[in-house]
């Protein structure tokens, strides 16, 4: 089968690779689908693990291989993959601390070599722990939303991790195709969501989703309420502007979407004493930031993180993408072959005014 193979930093080769042996209790799919991912691009842009590896973890496919011992799936199902399962009885675990469980950290889909998600090619085989994460697709849904199944999760469960009310006003800083999730499923939750972003596409896109306002250095506020007033803002006057909309409070909860240090210290200043912070692109090592710890314990605001998912969280994450409440298929700008996906993953590196999710074929 084709594959594309990462042989170090910013070296993927297509090459043929044998097609994966499914074991009595696993799963052999035909991949039609995956996303790209900002983590998977920062292991091939940075070379942060050794080669050789087939990534690619966002996958939905067609199963073509049952295991002998395998009851719950047959030949033909199409199906949305998950990488990632814990064990659920480690200490880890019983602290719903899923990301940090030794089985949760293995990757349980691979096309060849040391499993690495496997997406970026034409098959993969799918290892019995994280079969509980498997969901299948119905007929009224693509291959495309399948593939988008673990990106709304790893932002659901970023979202369960903030402790909102109905009502309450947050901002959700970056507009790309992670920062719009968030911004859909907080405004589904009641929210009153300011969102920040430099492209006025997205911010356009952002108000669709449901931004009551929507900020740009160079921009208006966007609010998608006809008769609405438009502020005219700036990043200097952002302080301002929150403390107008939150009559003088603050902002309860600031989600950074992107990994800007700057954000970072610009939202603990904007949310309320008690609010919160959560980090979700903060995700390289080593880099360090300047932090008023004292508006952390004396203003006791929360300063979190969130990373992977939670696929005790995927039939939840499924209703909310299959009944297209959160319409992914509006995320996905650029769908490229197998054979592309080096080009996949510097367009995704690079992002413009007409892009957001990109996402490779096998064919």
């Amino acid at each position: 089968m084709r594959a594309v193979v990462y042989r170090g930093a910013n070296d993927l080769r297509l090459e043929t690779v044998p097609v994966p042996r499914a074991g009595p209790n696993e799963l052999l799919v035909k991949v039609a689908v995956c996303g790209v991912c900002p983590t998977d691009i920062k292991k091939i842009r940075y070379g942060t693990v050794p080669p050789p590896r087939i990534f690619g973890h966002e996958t939905a496919g067609t199963v073509v291989r049952v295991g002998a011992r395998i009851r719950k799936f047959r030949v033909g199902d199409r199906v949305a993959l998950h990488h990632h399962v814990p064990c659920l009885s480690c200490h880890a675990c019983r602290h719903r601390a899923f990301a940090q469980c030794a089985q949760y950290k293995r990757t349980g889909i691979t096309a060849g070599f040391e499993p690495a998600g496997g997406g970026y090619a034409e098959f993969v085989r799918v290892l019995p722990f994280v079969l509980p994460g498997v969901v299948k697709i119905p007929a009224r849904n693509s291959f495309l939303e399948g593939a988008m199944l673990e990106p709304v999760n790893t932002v659901l469960k970023a979202v369960k991790r903030l402790s909102l009310l109905r009502g309450d006003t947050l901002l959700v800083a970056g507009q790309g195709p992670i920062g719009l999730m968030f911004t859909r499923l907080l405004a589904l939750r009641g929210m009153n969501v300011l969102a920040t972003d430099l492209l006025q596409s997205r911010l356009e896109l952002a108000t669709e989703f449901g931004a009551k306002w929507a900020v740009s250095p160079k921009s208006k506020v966007q609010s998608p309420k006809p008769g609405a007033k438009r502020f005219d803002v700036r990043c200097s006057a952002l302080s301002a502007f929150v403390l107008r909309v939150t009559r003088g409070r603050g902002l309860d909860a600031a989600v950074i979407a992107v990994p800007s240090d700057a954000v970072v210290r610009e939202a603990q200043q904007l949310v309320r004493g008690g609010g919160q912070v959560l980090l979700f692109s903060h995700t390289r090592r080593g880099d360090q930031a300047a932090l008023d710890l004292a508006s952390i314990c004396v203003d006791e605001k929360d300063l979190l993180g969130s990373y992977s998912a939670d696929f005790t969280l995927q039939r939840e994450v499924a209703r909310l993408v299959f009944s297209r409440k959160l319409d992914v298929r509006r995320l996905v700008t650029h769908q490229f072959p197998l054979e592309q996906t080096a080009a996949a993953i510097n367009k995704a590196s690079h992002p413009a005014i007409d892009s957001l999710k990109m996402v490779v074929g096998s064919g």
